[in-house]
């Protein structure tokens, strides 16, 4: 059963999920269960367990029968998706290789944590990323 998971409402489907399918496997080890490029609909396990899943905002919108936000409308942080990885360094270089705009490059982060080290950046539809080890 799936408790909890992030679900992003995306407005360019297709290149979300190019980047989520690259980078959620060597990260995360995360599999795709569900879903193509075509969208509107796509989600990864790891172990079983629900991931992420992606929706495309104007399908959302169509269900609760309200418009679809522009979709070149600027990203708003309510939300943030956190991932734990071995590697930060790695982590955001793999990132940015599949189309991730950096934020705040790794940096060390004993405010937040005595071996703490995190890195910012945003996936192709601006939702903020954060990279963390610790």
């Amino acid at each position: 059963m799936d408790a909890l998971h992030p679900r992003l409402l995306v407005a360019d489907f297709a290149a979300c999920f190019a980047f989520y399918d690259a980078v959620l496997p060597p990260l995360l080890g995360a599999h795709l269960v569900k879903g193509t490029a075509a969208g509107p609909y796509a989600n990864w396990d790891v172990d079983g367990e629900g991931l992420l899943a992606l929706f495309d905002r104007a399908a959302m919108a169509a269900t609760l029968g309200t418009p679809p936000a522009p979709a070149d409308a600027p990203p708003t942080d309510t939300g943030m998706f956190v991932c734990r990885v071995t590697d930060v360094d790695a982590g955001y270089a793999l990132c940015l290789a599949h189309g991730a705009t950096p934020v705040q490059p790794p940096a060390d982060r004993p405010e937040w944590g005595p071996t703490l080290r995190s890195a910012h950046l945003r996936d192709p539809q601006g939702t903020l990323i954060e990279l963390q080890s610790y």
